[in-house]
């Protein structure tokens, strides 16, 4: 109980933190439009440091919290996405985005398997967060899809990313919330 109530925890952290260092980052950057900028371009510049620092400890804290959690469900698939998912954060955070095409491949790793771990760790909970996960997984992936095909939905590129991003991120942090206060399955 304790494992799966400290890889909580760490998912948790990680989520949080990373969500508040990208809003500061967000005010601090100059000229900076949630529409028409991506996310990574946080990453460059006078925020560089604070964003790409939080996005590694995210990457970092996932993927523990996936080793940690995995002594308790034993889901191999599921460890392995999410580990893949913490390393591919990790990766952006090392690879800024003007470090093509590494960035680029570390942001698909990321987003495809975000997307995927959220889909299933539907398996390892109870209704109705059960469902609620699946809600966001679909959102993550479909706006992926809809991402790489350049429809944005009026939203700019930058837009259309959080679609993508904003789901995993509260995911992160509900998923941990729910191991943190939730009894064995």
């Amino acid at each position: 109980m304790y494992s799966k109530r400290f890889a909580g925890l760490l998912s948790f952290v990680g989520a949080s933190q990373f969500l508040i260092f990208m809003l500061i980052c967000e005010a601090l950057y100059p000229g900076y439009s949630m529409s028409n900028n991506m996310i990574s371009d946080l990453g460059i510049g006078s925020t560089a440091g604070f964003f790409n620092s939080s996005i590694i400890v995210l990457g970092l804290l996932i993927t523990l919290s996936a080793i940690t959690f995995h002594s308790f469900h034993r889901n191999k698939i599921f460890t392995i996405l999410l580990i893949l998912t913490g390393m591919g954060a990790m990766g952006v955070g090392l690879f800024p985005e003007n470090m093509r095409p590494y960035h680029e491949i570390f942001a698909g790793i990321t987003f495809v398997f975000g997307g995927l771990s959220e889909i299933l760790s539907f398996a390892l909970l109870r209704f109705p967060m059960s469902i609620a996960v699946i809600f966001l997984g679909g959102l993550t992936l479909g706006s992926l899809a809809l991402f790489v095909l350049g429809i944005h939905l009026g939203l700019g590129p930058g837009g259309m990313e959080r679609m993508i991003v904003y789901p995993v991120i509260l995911w992160g942090a509900s998923f941990g919330g729910y191991l943190m206060a939730s009894e064995r399955r």
